[in-house]
């Protein structure tokens, strides 16, 4: 069982071509979790680079690798605050710029996530990542991860939650688009349906402050393994840390009843995408 902890998602006023100013905004966002009393905290995508790029070459020269400037501060501070930090940043590898994701704690960095699932023009700027979303056991617990687009694929979500995720840490640029009254953006419901299919926690951290005329959700949130926020949504264009007490060894209880289980009442023996479900219906349906 894991003791209860503290998560904090951070909303960031992110700038293309600022990566400094984008550096402290983030360092300003994770001392103020720290001081909220903080052992998680998420960090939105692409931190050190902002996210409309002009081209491929804008990236490129914007990326850094996993030693840089960026992760090498949240390494720092990770170590001076006593975090679990999950951030978002554009990297550069050999084989191209990847649309990245970093997890340090105060050990150092724990694990990169290159993100799986391009959307839109991204696919003219990164390479997509090619391994499975990493989950970490940390102090707190056993710590997902993902970005943005990945996480409305729910075979990638069911994939960290079979590796054993208690949280899900996802870090997003999430582009703001016509939403009908009274209803809350689908990519929030897309996070509140991951937390309650798998029954574990996902904290999403938005980014706010348009970029080169693009908008966004603003969709920070913490939500709980029963699919409700604890922590936002904020839905607000602004500058911002949400933070939720989270028992994560909640998580580890897949029971949505006496006699279910998201996870124990799965068919996978009727999930094999190699299977024509539906020639094999029709010929049973002409031979009878």
């Amino acid at each position: 069982m894991t003791p209860p902890a503290r998560v904090a998602v951070a909303q960031l006023p992110l700038q293309v071509g600022r990566a400094a100013g984008n550096r402290e905004a983030a360092a300003a966002a994770l001392a103020e979790a720290a001081a909220a009393g903080a052992r998680l905290v998420v960090l939105p995508e692409l931190v050190n680079s902002g996210y409309v790029f002009s081209g491929p070459d804008e990236a490129r020269a914007l990326a850094e690798p996993p030693d840089g400037p960026t992760v090498s501060q949240w390494e720092r501070l990770a170590r001076a605050h006593d975090l679990v930090i999950v951030g978002g940043f554009c990297e550069r590898t050999a084989d191209g710029v990847r649309n990245s994701q970093a997890l340090v704690d105060p050990g150092g960095l724990r694990a990169v996530y290159r993100k799986a699932h391009l959307w839109h023009d991204e696919q003219d700027v990164f390479t997509p990542g090619g391994g499975r979303p990493p989950v970490v056991e940390t102090a707190i617990g056993r710590v997902g991860m993902m970005v943005c687009y990945d996480l409305e694929f729910p075979e990638w979500v069911r994939a960290a939650a079979l590796a054993g995720a208690d949280v899900l840490a996802v870090s997003t640029n999430w582009p703001s688009s016509p939403v009908p009254a009274g209803e809350r953006p689908v990519l929030v419901a897309h996070a509140q349906v991951a937390a309650a299919a798998n029954r574990m926690f996902v904290a999403v951290a938005d980014r706010c402050a348009a970029e080169r005329g693009v908008g966004w959700v603003c969709g920070t949130s913490i939500i709980g393994p029963d699919g409700y926020p604890l922590a936002g949504p904020l839905l607000q264009d602004r500058a911002a840390v949400l933070v939720a007490d989270c028992d994560l060894s909640e998580a580890r209880d897949k029971a949505i009843g006496p006699r279910n289980d998201v996870h124990r009442d799965r068919r996978a023996d009727l999930y094999d995408g190699r299977r024509d479900v539906t020639n094999t219906e029709k010929k049973g349906r002409h031979t009878s």
